[in-house]
């Protein structure tokens, strides 16, 4: 609100400022050939100090949206380089993970072959077992010849 008010006020104080100024040169005590020239010099001199601010402030625009187009490059830049550091520990994490599944996978397959082979000798060890008890049990009941 005071930036309005503030440039209004300026609009009005250079309003003024030429109103006077215009009255103050028509009052004057000179001829009117050189009151008109000093009306085309100050408005010569008007202009070309409008040309000068003007230039200048696209100077300091120029400026400021060089400074703004860098940082937000630098900001872009340094996004990407944290992307990149977050994407490469993912990677470290999934290739951790993925080698602890391959060390469960191995483990488990060297407990299967394991429990595979002691299941394996048991049956043998049963039926071994069952074969020499089906062989006692047959020369036993055979009838002895005398």
């Amino acid at each position: 609100m005071s930036d309005e008010s503030n440039g209004s006020g300026f609009a009005w104080f250079l309003a003024g400022l030429g109103i006077g100024a215009l009255v103050g040169v028509l009052y004057a005590p000179k001829a009117g050939r050189e009151t008109r020239e000093d009306l085309a010099n100050s408005a010569r001199e008007g202009t070309e100090y409008l040309r000068n601010r003007t230039r200048e402030a696209a100077e300091q625009v120029s400026t400021l949206v060089d400074k703004g187009k860098e940082q937000v490059s630098n900001i872009v830049d340094k996004s990407k380089e944290q992307v990149g550091q977050y994407v490469d520990r993912g990677r470290e994490v999934v290739d951790r993970g993925r080698a602890q599944w391959e060390e469960f996978v191995e483990r488990g397959k060297s407990v299967v072959n394991d429990q595979a082979s002691r299941v394996g000798s048991a049956v043998d060890a049963g039926r071994q077992a069952y074969m020499s008890t089906t062989a006692k049990a047959a020369t036993a009941t055979e009838p002895a010849d005398y």
